[in-house]
């Protein structure tokens, strides 16, 4: 009786274990799952006018060079910029340096497309300065009284609204520069990737804000 009884519980054993550890596994296995972790979303893009950007990158040109001054300033295209409303999410300044006889470009980005230079500013590479050159004459800020966005609603009038009906995705740039021939900052407020392409180009007196021409 007794090995009967044995056997019995050896039986139940072989049996009851295997089922133990299945249950187990179940248990283990329905508990909530932690949710994985989520990535943070990516900072959207931070747009300036012409004068915020410069403002941001004349003092890192005074950093440069003591006796800096601006030769030109102009937007760069961005994937999330595009420049409608007279902001650019990527401003590039030429600055000149009278003294050290050298010329360098600085970018402020506050883009976050993936093919923009990294948010801030940075530096380019310095090259040779001839102040005779007519192409890149210095030009005093005191003369840029119309902002970029004021620039965009004049060139808007300008033929520029009748190519944002037919294109409403096509960008916008922005160009600051020195009329050597006229003493005369301009604006060339440009509809397309660039000023080479553009489908439309207008000047606009920087100081003044009055149209100047249509120059395509």
């Amino acid at each position: 009786m007794k090995n009967n009884a044995v056997k019995n519980n050896m039986l139940r054993a072989r049996f009851l274990l295997p089922a133990l550890a299945l249950f187990t596994f179940a248990a283990c296995s329905s508990e909530p799952q932690k949710p994985a972790e989520q990535k943070a979303a990516p900072k959207p893009a931070e747009t300036v006018t012409a004068r915020e950007a410069f403002q941001k990158l004349y003092i890192t040109a005074r950093s440069w060079a003591a006796d800096a001054r601006p030769v030109r300033l102009e937007s760069q295209p961005a994937a999330d910029s595009d420049g409608h409303d007279g902001k650019a999410a990527i401003w590039r300044a030429l600055f000149a340096s009278p003294g050290r006889r050298t010329i360098e470009a600085f970018v402020w980005s506050g883009s976050a497309a993936p093919d923009a230079p990294e948010r801030g500013i940075s530096h380019g590479t310095e090259d040779t300065f001839n102040p005779t050159n007519a192409s890149t004459q210095p030009f005093d800020m005191q003369f840029l009284k119309i902002e970029s966005d004021a620039a965009f609603d004049t060139a808007q009038k300008h033929g520029g609204e009748k190519e944002l009906k037919t294109d409403p995705k096509l960008p916008v740039g922005y160009l600051l520069d020195w009329d050597a021939n006229k003493n005369q900052l301009v604006w060339h407020v440009f509809y397309g990737a660039s000023r080479s392409d553009a489908k439309l180009a207008v000047d606009v007196d920087a100081t003044t804000g009055l149209f100047l021409r249509v120059e395509k």
